[in-house]
């Protein structure tokens, strides 16, 4: 099997289970305890968050555990809106992930939020000139995602923080396909609040991760024992923390190493498809893009029925966002950067990683053209 779905989820690590292992067998107790197995829990929930934020580039006390990154852009969108409403505001993109477009459609439709939500180019990037006139002195939050999961465009965000910061107003990034692709130093990337999710990069479903600045007031949207500083109540996954730990440090070290011969794979493999399918289009920026993400409509033909044919064929990749999974509905991201529904229906992702091989992006540059054909004339074989 060639696996790539990266951008929907990743295999855990060898070492990400190594580390986990010993807080799902001996050592179980519970880290708000104040017995012997407890307050051994405690320190490794502690080591967890010192490592993650040596890579955020943050102070561990501003590192929130949480199930995944869903929990992590509600907690930053709802809980600094909640806590800090200001002229109840707030600017986004039209191409987020639905945890953060539902959050600010909650916040406009139960507490009276007015949200911007800025449209973009054809490549998916978002207009710097465009998102400073949307901002006002009212401004609570802007929220604009790092990268995108579908077509891979990478936001200048950077030069977004500091232009909401100029009114005043907090920034979230929704980074949860950034790790291991991109730099992730919150302090150079100027945001108040970040969020990942493990199972991107080598850690397991249900955790995740949300760096909150330690001056930004949150409103928490689990309440109970305490637990996170009062910012997400909940007895703590100590092995997911720990897990997630280990698997974002293996992360970074990769995206040192790898990241620019990665790109020259990717930019490789879009050179050949575009070539060897004339119906190919890509998706995206050309440029600003994760280095494992090619994206791709092939008009006149079904996307779904590419993706099923080229599993046939051994090949794992997706028609779209993994959240999105069972519905009919054209993408979103690709009706935003202008795309018709009915080319949407024909979009195919592939997102890898290091991991993959360059023979294997052949075999799959080589098969792709042959499903296309097999798919547009009504054949499956």
């Amino acid at each position: 099997m060639i696996y790539l779905d990266s951008a929907a989820t990743t295999a855990v690590r060898r070492e990400v289970l190594e580390a986990m292992w010993p807080h799902l067998t001996a050592e179980f107790g519970n880290p708000s305890s104040h017995n012997e197995p407890g307050v051994s829990a405690s320190a490794a929930l502690a080591d967890a968050r010192a490592r993650v934020a040596a890579v955020l580039g943050c102070r561990g006390s501003e590192v929130v555990f949480t199930s995944g990154g869903t929990e992590g852009a509600n907690l930053a969108v709802t809980g600094i809106a909640l806590a800090t409403p200001r002229g109840r505001h707030i600017v986004t993109t039209a191409i987020e992930h639905p945890a953060v477009l539902e959050s600010c459609d909650y916040l406009e439709r139960f507490h009276a939020f007015e949200i911007t939500r800025l449209a973009v180019h054809s490549d998916g990037l978002v207009d710097l000139r465009e998102l400073t006139d949307a901002l006002r002195s009212g401004t609570t939050l802007v929220s604009v995602m790092y990268a995108n999961n579908e077509i891979g465009t990478v936001q200048a965000i950077a030069a977004v923080a500091r232009a909401a910061h100029a009114v005043g107003a907090a920034m979230h990034t929704d980074a949860v396909q950034a790790p291991g692709s991109l730099p992730l130093d919150v302090r150079k990337l100027g945001v108040d609040a970040l969020s990942i999710s493990g199972h991107k990069f080598g850690a397991p479903k249900g955790v995740g991760a949300v760096f909150l600045a330690s001056r930004i007031a949150i409103e928490p949207l689990i309440r109970g024992g305490g637990q996170e500083r009062g910012r997400r109540s909940g007895t703590e996954n100590v092995a997911g923390a720990a897990g997630l730990a280990v698997a974002l440090e293996l992360a970074e070290q990769a995206r040192m190493a790898n990241t620019v011969g990665l790109a020259e794979a990717r930019d490789r493999f879009i050179r050949d498809i575009l070539c060897a399918v004339p119906s190919a289009r890509l998706t995206g920026s050309a440029s600003s893009r994760l280095p494992g993400n090619a994206s791709f409509t092939f008009a006149g033909t079904s996307g779904e029925s590419i993706v099923v044919e080229l599993e046939r064929r051994g090949i794992i990749c997706a028609s779209g966002s993994a959240c999105a999974a069972g519905s009919d509905e054209p993408s979103a991201v690709l009706l935003a950067i202008g795309i018709t529904p009915e080319v949407a229906h024909t979009a195919v992702r592939f997102s890898f990683t290091e991991a993959l091989g360059i023979d294997d992006l052949a075999v799959v540059a080589r098969e792709l053209p042959r499903a296309v054909a097999a798919v547009g004339a009504g054949r499956t074989n």
